[in-house]
């Protein structure tokens, strides 16, 4: 197995020093450093190669520290849950049957909405409210609001829709 590198002695570059040194300017300008510990701390944060070194430049001060100073995170993957019957996880087989599907068609009431664009496709679907309104508006129009319910009815054969009760629609 291959030996984890100490985090310590990884290199750093010019921007890690940068933000070193910015922030112990933060420390100096709230007086938390005297002129001589600043300049001496700048000068050793510059000259650092590793993070080993410039760690001990914060040891002494509250936050703010530089990000990359922190210890790594520890990422440990979610545990897989338990198998049910054939070998499935469980949480799969939850999922699947908290969505069933309705048992209207969408291609039926798509081409409902188009072949009668009076609302007929909703009633279908159940969507009563929505249908009587289609059908109120293509009425009070005089036939020119139908382009709502044929519009309505393409979307349901391009994307589905649901039934009352939140189901999708067949295909």
């Amino acid at each position: 197995m291959a030996q984890q590198p100490d985090p310590g002695e990884m290199r750093i570059g010019t921007a890690e020093r940068e933000e070193a040194a910015r922030l112990l300017a933060d420390h100096y300008s709230q007086g938390r450093l005297t002129p001589d510990e600043y300049e001496g701390r700048v000068m050793a944060g510059y000259e650092a190669v590793t993070l080993a070194e410039l760690r001990p430049l914060f040891q002494d001060l509250p936050a703010p520290h530089p990000p990359f100073l922190a210890p790594p995170v520890h990422y440990e993957p979610p545990p897989f849950p338990r198998p049910a019957y054939g070998g499935i996880p469980a949480t799969y087989q939850q999922q699947a049957s908290l969505v069933p599907y309705s048992p209207k068609s969408k291609i039926v009431a798509g081409v409902l909405q188009i072949v009668l664009p009076f609302g007929v496709g909703r009633f279908y679907t159940g969507h009563i409210g929505l249908a009587v309104v289609q059908l109120v508006v293509v009425m009070v129009t005089f036939g020119v609001g139908a382009i709502w319910p044929l519009i309505d009815g393409i979307i349901l054969l391009a994307n589905g829709g649901t039934d009352p009760q939140g189901r999708r629609l067949r295909d």
